[in-house]
């Protein structure tokens, strides 16, 4: 991508507000023309929300969204919104014990909820804040107890199974930190403690350890910055076996919303650790493991993505090259080759603005290049092009791709790839990128650990 310098954040104000408005809308047209008896919505076909059954994982998305819009414009409907159907439709999410996601269906809903009533931008009672807290104290301890040992660590492991590791996880696995800040720790058999920020960190260096490569001669394809979607461990003696991918092109190439998981969970890991943890045990060797994968994430995204900053869904999704010089031009959603994902983009900028703002005082020439790397990517998806303004779509961000491999992503008539459709992660995480730019701009700041007190 090319990176223009010259881009002001506060020059965003505008578009932001228009955001907020759109986002709005949104909301409120899923809320009425959605019929939740069908499911979670995951994507859209034609314009439209429709759930498909894998695991339940996009719900705390949907109700999500309208508390951040809250956050950002003070519309107290948006509150009224995330807060009501938190409480109706999430508690069965707290007590999922067969997924790895609770860090996506519960902090988007309990923890922005708790939040939002510790910074005093909503009148909560001490029983209603306990009430979330016990959320997110349970919905920890049962994330981690998806624990896989494994000969010199562990991870939470994925839906696949004990064997199985996913990037996804790394963002995911807040809700341990959050429940540890809330004092919690989990009790396993036997009464044995699992304390569950080491379990976190853990799972976290085990992940920049095996799912992230490093140009360092591991395998044939291993170029410095790619991640691998899946990592499979024998669980019988605990050894490493190989890569591998459930929604990318191969173990070998890289997914890129993989990626920019990995982008946004090592820098938000790296918040953590230098603001909440910084008396932590050994920090400096686990800063610097998260660092190493952060910053190896960030460039690879930086270099394999198109002019604009939008990457395509693999970086080595066969037909790519049919594009030619893709790199060299903006991306082009309607090309009759591969599709672009701009989930990928919302996740991975705020990823590149985080770890730009964490760098600032160390490294400012590195910091300045990932920041204004994310306000491109920004700039970008606030364009018509990828903002769904037809009132009757109900999606917020455009072109997102769900699992390419399995072909359930929504090909319109007369096209050869899926565009032009939406997904529940890929409209919070756009609008989580919107907040985290309009509170910069404010002068303040969004993180996720502000849901503890």
């Amino acid at each position: 991508m090319k990176i223009n310098y010259d881009l002001e954040i506060a020059s965003f104000k505008e578009k932001l507000d228009q955001f907020w408005q759109l986002a709005r809308d949104k909301v409120i047209l899923l809320g009425n023309r959605y019929d939740p008896a069908k499911g979670s919505p995951v994507y859209t076909a034609e314009g439209k929300y429709t759930t498909r059954g894998w695991t339940e994982w996009t719900q705390g998305f949907q109700y999500g969204i309208p508390l951040l819009v809250y956050d950002a414009s003070g519309d107290p409907d948006m509150l009224e919104t995330g807060r009501e159907s938190t409480f109706e439709k999430m508690a069965h999410h707290i007590s999922h014990f067969g997924v790895h996601d609770h860090g996506f269906n519960n902090l988007s809903t309990y923890g922005n909820l708790l939040r939002l009533a510790n910074l005093n931008r909503f009148e909560a009672s001490r029983e209603e804040k306990a009430f979330y807290e016990l959320a997110l104290k349970m919905s920890g301890a049962i994330q981690a107890k998806r624990w896989s040992a494994i000969k010199d660590g562990g991870f939470i492991y994925s839906f696949n199974g004990p064997h199985s590791l996913f990037i996804d996880t790394i963002r995911t696995c807040r809700i341990l930190l959050v429940a540890h800040g809330l004092g919690h720790r989990g009790l396993d058999e036997n009464d044995a403690a699992i304390n569950l920020l080491e379990r976190a960190i853990i799972h976290g260096l085990t992940t920049a350890k095996y799912a992230v490569f490093y140009g360092e001669g591991r395998d044939s394809y291993d170029v410095r910055g790619r991640v691998a979607h899946e990592s499979i461990f024998n669980i019988n003696d605990g050894q490493y076996r190989c890569p591998n991918s459930q929604q990318g092109y191969s173990g070998f190439t890289t997914w890129t919303r993989g990626l920019s998981w990995a982008m946004l969970g090592f820098s938000e890991f790296l918040e953590y650790l230098e603001e909440v943890m910084p008396e932590y045990p050994g920090l400096e060797d686990v800063q610097q493991s998260f660092r190493k994968a952060a910053r190896a994430t960030c460039d690879f995204y930086i270099e394999n993505s198109a002019l604009d900053g939008i990457p395509y869904w693999d970086t080595g999704a066969p037909d790519l090259h049919k594009l030619g010089k893709y790199k060299d031009s903006p991306a082009n959603p309607d090309n009759d080759y591969e599709p672009v994902d701009s989930s990928a983009a919302a996740i991975g900028a705020q990823g590149l603005l985080r770890l730009g703002r964490l760098l600032r005082k160390s490294e400012p020439d590195a910091a300045s290049m990932y920041f204004q790397a994310g306000l491109n990517i920004l700039r970008t998806l606030l364009t018509e092009q990828y903002l769904s303004t037809d009132k009757n779509h109900q999606g917020i961000l455009l072109h997102t791709v769900y699992h390419r491999p399995n072909g359930w992503d929504h090909i319109p008539r007369g096209s050869k790839v899926p565009h032009g459709e939406s997904s529940m992660w890929g409209d919070y995480h756009m609008t989580e990128l919107c907040l985290t730019a309009q509170k910069i701009i404010e002068g303040g700041y969004y993180t996720f650990y502000q849901s503890i007190p």
